[in-house]
């Protein structure tokens, strides 16, 4: 058995062009988030700055693997926040978490996470529209 406190999710990028009809071996394939304050380079697999005049980026299939917290790769990442909603807030629920974050995903990057902080890089589950 293993303690599940030493456990946490690893997060891949699925390329484009992968067959996401089947089930992963191990984990959850994760659809329909979009990107703020940035976008995400097909080609490098990594965020990037946004095109000028583009608001969002739709962001590819994510695999969200179960791990031990000792075998997640050390790379360049960022911890991206995930939202329900663009209002980035929430009230507090009874365990002090704000009702409208989901979760944090360690997600590749070249730059130093202040640089995606200044402009306010976060995935969203649904857009205002």
């Amino acid at each position: 058995t293993i303690p599940i406190d030493t456990l946490t999710f690893d997060y891949e990028v699925m390329p484009d062009d992968m067959d996401t009809s089947k089930p992963p071996d191990d984990g959850a394939f994760v659809n329909g988030l979009f990107v703020d304050g940035a976008r995400w380079c097909r080609e490098k697999n990594m965020f990037a700055d946004s095109i000028p005049k583009v608001l969002f980026d739709t962001m590819p299939y994510i695999l969200m693997k179960p791990m031990k917290k000792l075998e997640i790769p050390d790379s360049p990442i960022y911890w991206c926040p995930v939202y329900k909603t663009s209002e980035r807030r929430g009230t507090l629920s009874t365990t002090g978490h704000s009702t409208n974050f989901v979760i944090d995903m360690r997600l590749s990057s070249d730059k130093p996470e202040m640089h995606w902080v200044l402009r306010g890089l976060a995935l969203l589950c649904q857009l205002d529209d």
